[in-house]
């Protein structure tokens, strides 16, 4: 039976207000030792996810040619003028073939699960799926030394 997502996803779910500053979340980050945050609203939605990648450099950084200044992580920018507004996530049902499928065609290193109620229950890391890979590997190295 394939694995499922809900094996390996990580449960403990940071998330930040979508009103917070663009620093607060890099501390957060920081702090936390996570690179992904899902970005939720006054009523606890989540309506975005926000990256260290989106901190280090923001979509809107390339557009104005006369940028003079270095670009450098305040709280003057706000977390939802920085985040994805368009959330790709994965479901605790998913295989993790579907998911690191979604992961790879998508380019991001993590995605939000969410569970048949679309509530949001977890987070599924590249880190996750490294050790998804580094389980499979192990239990294949014993089942051929069994063999053997």
């Amino acid at each position: 039976m394939p694995t499922k997502v809900s094996e390996y996803m990580t449960r403990k779910v940071i998330t930040i207000d979508e009103n917070a500053g663009a620093r607060e979340a890099y501390f957060l980050m920081r702090d936390e030792t996570i690179r992904h945050l899902p970005v939720i609203n006054s009523e606890n939605e989540m309506i975005g996810f926000i990256s260290d990648r989106e901190l280090r450099r923001p979509n809107w950084a390339d557009e104005s040619p006369d940028i003079e200044h270095e670009y450098r992580i305040t709280d003057n920018l706000t977390v939802s003028d920085l985040m994805v507004r368009e959330i790709i996530n994965v479901h605790t049902y998913d295989t993790l073939t579907k998911a690191v499928g979604t992961i790879l065609d998508n380019n991001i290193g993590a995605a939000p699960v969410l569970d048949k109620a679309g509530d949001l229950v977890g987070m599924l890391s590249a880190v996750d799926l490294l050790q998804a890979f580094k389980d499979t590997l192990e239990h294949q190295k014993s089942n051929k030394k069994k063999l053997n």
